[in-house]
């Protein structure tokens, strides 16, 4: 009771220091909470949908008329197989939607809404009460991220024809509800289903495998495997194939755990400037309260208490604010949550996460007691006549850096650097504080350029290619013949093919490109060597090459079913698409594993003055016979980064608004303890004819010129090792190489921003100086 009464006295005389603590913790706290929290459920998130929905491990889509038996049977039977499942589809080799602004053509699957299904029943998450029974279902991804509402018109486009209808409801698909995986489906009723059918014939009959493992990590295999059994079905022998897996999907989550990396590591830095700020309050404590601990001392309390009174303190503040913080979080996960959803086009599970929670308060409160510990030791060693001497020995003398006499400058500016230097440790503190926050608010405002503004550089990591316009050859048509015709055409600055196939490179399942000149690529990828020339080269991505222990100079072999080809390798790229499962072949190095294998997708890039859309008709009516479809790239590019752009700009945000937080509480934290310690010589001051506004300005001099060092460094660090932060935070997603712009003049801008800011509240703060008289001071 005695170690509680003499906390919370200690706490009563500093109320506003308590409070700043309080807040600086409270923050760290909600921050690490939220980042722990969705960095935990996202561990098993797809894991965790998959058993929630009953949806498949892995999908097989083909054309019915490619279908046979024994690949059916080979999933039944495949090893850790739980439950397998065939059902015919309507299927659309390349079918076109609207999707948020723009046009998006992709494979789509048409489901029987009425039929019985064990795997992936449909289970709505919202239905119309107008629609219902008569309109469409679609895939919840259309909702976050497409703009479809309930009742809204939904619109199919394949071969020239529109088909209409009504969206009735929404639904989750782990596998077919994202744009991500160029695959979505959609459900509609028995007699909508068979009409379409119908109409369609039999060239739009695909069949659907859906297969459930007991464990979700042997999934990882089975369409590796699949391929080396039946080297026949696959992407060149069917342009409707399709497959993906669990692991397919978990690798579209990157950007959520990046952002949940991003809060945890800046909650860290927030804990670091409290340990901080705590190590400051004690020491100064210490030094105010000296006599008074030496007549504690004298009384008969023992050096233990005193520390523990200090600890208690300061352990009370932390809890206190921890647990508000972790209460302040379920507030703030809801509409991070959405964020989440309209990135992953999932339900963000809600609900408690009571050992995150427990987590989050036992690392900040563990953290702040080790620092209140270290910080006290110095009260054990304090002898009570020292202590009441105010601290003062023999020999107790420092130089005096700036003396008045005989320095040379302004009186102010010289009582400022005096007082600068008298507290060094002070001033460290403050300039390690701002050059950390400086550093991640640096660190935000660059991610957030290169996604938002200048998006070159991210298209490049994540292994996007950014044409003007992406045609779909026409399946039996010339595509070598039409990229002739395109070249031709007016307004058509360069055209490339650019197709891909899964081949297995030394047994691993990987998603290789081929095109016919990769010198013309707009977004290359490429981090060591060069990208292939000749039919026996390939490049492949760093994780690939780590993961099989290879180099630039190396051979591998490549299989496409039964045909194996070795190739040497001459170039390392880096995609977060496809971080270990990405290759780069030449079209003629595609040929001797597929003979007579033709790209069917092409790539074109528009001078600056020709017309997307007048370029697209000019296409249609010259070339419409081989086209099966057109895809303005660069506006759909922007329609899908819009959720990803919103996640981070409220990352941004937030890190930012934190920034101006941490930077007021610090200065009207300390500033208020100079003030305190200095009362009578700023009482002396005044009385001598200093004016209240001359001694704000000397209080703000001595604070200034830490706070532009801070900025400085932090700026500058932030500027130079951004693109390295980056590079280890991401090099388990397959990124060995970060290129991002850093814009100087927005980081100019911010640290401007923070050193004005910085001036502010420092006058501000100061003017409490003006209550202080000499008249006050002698009657106190």
């Amino acid at each position: 009771m005695i170690i509680l009464n003499l906390a919370m006295a200690n706490m009563k005389k500093a109320k506003s220091a308590a409070f700043s603590m309080f807040i600086l913790i409270f923050i760290a706290a909600l921050l690490l909470n939220v980042g722990a929290t969705v960095m935990s459920k996202m561990s098993t998130f797809y894991e965790d949908k998959v058993e929630e929905l009953h949806d498949a491990h892995v999908s097989i889509v083909m054309n019915s008329a490619s279908f046979k038996q024994p690949y059916e049977d080979y999933l039944k039977s495949y090893s850790g197989v739980k439950e397998a499942e065939k059902e015919s589809i309507i299927l659309l080799p390349t079918a076109t939607i609207h999707y948020d602004k723009t046009d998006f053509s992709l494979r789509v699957g048409l489901l029987n809404a009425d039929a019985s299904r064990t795997i992936a029943p449909l289970k709505l998450i919202e239905e119309s009460d107008y629609a219902k029974g008569e309109g469409i279902y679609l895939p919840y991804g259309l909702k976050a991220g497409g703009g479809y509402q309930l009742d809204d018109i939904f619109t199919l486009t394949y071969q020239n024809k529109k088909y209409s209808y009504r969206v009735a409801g929404f639904f989750e698909s782990t596998l077919m509800g994202s744009t991500k995986l160029a695959m979505l489906k959609f459900f509609l009723p028995e007699a909508a289903y068979q009409q379409l059918a119908e109409e369609l014939g039999a060239s739009a009959d695909g069949t659907l495998m859906s297969a459930i493992f007991a464990n979700s990590e042997q999934s990882n295999t089975l369409l590796g495997d699949y391929n080396k059994q039946f080297s026949q079905s696959n992407e060149s022998a069917d342009s409707s194939f399709w497959s993906a897996d669990i692991e397919s999907a978990k690798s579209s989550s990157m950007t959520v755990n990046i952002i949940a990396m991003i809060l945890v590591a800046f909650a860290a830095v927030i804990v670091l400037v409290s340990l901080i700020v705590i190590k400051f309050r004690i020491s100064n404590n210490i030094s105010d309260g000296m006599v008074n601990i030496g007549v504690l001392k004298s009384v008969g309390y023992t050096s233990n208490q005193i520390v523990a009174s200090f600890v208690l303190q300061f352990m009370l503040i932390a809890v206190a604010a921890s647990v508000v913080g972790v209460a302040g979080s379920y507030a703030v996960l809801p509409p991070f949550g959405h964020i989440i959803s309209s990135l992953n086009k999932l339900l963000w599970p809600g609900g408690a996460h009571t050992g995150t929670d427990l987590l989050s308060v036992a690392i900040v409160g563990l953290l702040v007691l080790i620092v209140a510990l270290l910080s006290s030791m110095r009260i054990r060693k304090l002898h009570p006549i020292a202590a009441l001497r105010g601290g003062i020995v023999t020999h107790s003398f420092k130089r005096n850096p700036f003396p008045l006499d005989k320095a040379k400058g302004s009186l102010q500016l010289l009582l400022a650097n005096k007082s600068m230097l008298a507290n060094s440790w002070q001033n460290f503190m403050i300039a390690i504080i701002v050059a950390a926050i400086t550093f991640a608010s640096v660190f935000s405002i660059v991610l957030y350029y290169n996604i938002a503004e200048d998006k070159k550089a991210f298209f490049q990591l994540v292994g996007a290619e950014t044409p003007d316009i992406g045609i779909q050859v026409e399946p039996g048509q010339d595509s070598d013949q039409l990229l002739k015709q395109i070249k031709q055409m007016n307004g058509v600055e360069k055209a490339i093919i650019l197709d891909f196939v899964k081949t297995t490179i030394e047994g691993q399942l990987v998603t290789t490109d081929f095109s016919d000149d990769y010198a013309k690529l707009d977004n290359p990828t490429l981090y060591e060597g060069r990208y292939p020339e000749y039919d026996n080269e390939i490049a492949i991505t760093g994780g690939l090459a780590r993961l099989l222990d290879k180099t630039v100079g190396d051979t591998l072999k490549v299989a496409v079913g039964d045909t194996t080809y070795p190739y040497l390798i001459t170039g390392l790229n880096q995609s977060l698409n496809s971080a270990k499962n990405g290759a780069s072949l030449t079209l003629e190095g595609m040929r001797r594993l597929i003979p007579g294998h033709k790209g069917m997708s092409i790539n074109v890039y528009l001078g600056e003055s020709t017309n997307g859309a007048d370029f697209v008709r000019d296409v249609d009516s010259e070339s419409g016979s081989f086209v099966q479809s057109i895809t303005d790239v660069k506006e759909s590019l922007e329609s899908q980064s819009g959720a990803l752009i919103s996640a981070f700009f409220s990352v941004m945000v937030a890190i930012l608004a934190i920034t101006a937080v941490i930077v007021i509480m610090i200065l009207y934290l300390v500033i208020n303890t100079t003030i305190r310690k200095r009362k009578k010589e700023l009482g002396i001051l005044k009385a001598t004819g200093y004016t209240t506004f001359q001694l704000m300005v000397q209080i703000t001099l001595s604070f200034i010129p830490v706070v532009i060092a801070g900025v400085m460094v932090g700026g500058v660090l932030g500027s130079l090792y951004t693109n390295s932060v980056l590079k280890l935070v991401l090099f388990d997603y397959g990124v060995s190489n970060t290129r991002f712009i850093v814009s100087a003049p927005h980081i100019v801008i911010l640290c401007i921003a923070i050193i004005v800011l910085a001036y502010l509240i420092s006058m501000l703060v100061s003017r409490r100086i003006k209550r202080i008289t000499a008249y006050g001071l002698i009657t106190e």
